[in-house]
């Protein structure tokens, strides 16, 4: 078998169903959050000095938490799903919430939030990544089978 033909044919024994490109994929962005999100939290996080504002904290504590979980989405890719939708889905809120109305007054550009944004627009890939019937399957259908375990 070709391994373009592998990688994009679902695997019911190794990932119940998956398709390999989506695993290679997945492991990708888990290493991309371990790799920059959280060691850059972590650094935060050690070298802050003085008292935090409270928000700030909460942000940089949730940041360094979801990312540092996403260590174990590098073993366990798919039992880490729910690590991926809470990063697609906190991105694609603070892009409509913050971004959005900033974008569409003009004052976007240039401001505290424009590098941020920049960033996450990239969300787009990590939806691609993630696979969404699986998804579906597993996380929003509870066969009897499962709910039985």
């Amino acid at each position: 078998m070709s391994i373009i033909k592998y990688i994009f044919t679902p695997n019911y024994d190794k990932y119940d169903g998956v398709r390999p490109i989506n695993i290679y994929l997945l492991r990708l962005f888990y290493f991309l959050m371990a790799a920059f999100v959280a060691t850059d939290a972590w650094v935060a996080i050690i070298t802050h000095e003085g008292t935090w504002d409270r928000f700030h904290a909460m942000a940089i504590c949730v940041w360094a938490a979801y990312a540092t979980l996403g260590v174990l989405g590098l073993i366990h890719p798919l039992k880490m799903l729910p690590i991926m939708i809470f990063m697609i889905f906190y991105k694609s809120l603070w892009l409509i919430v913050v971004a959005y109305p900033l974008w569409r007054t003009g004052m976007l550009a240039n401001s505290p939030a424009a590098e941020m944004a920049g960033v996450f627009m990239m969300v787009p890939l990590a939806m691609i990544a993630v696979p969404w019937v699986y998804v579906f399957k597993n996380y929003v259908l509870w066969s009897k089978k499962k709910s039985a375990s």
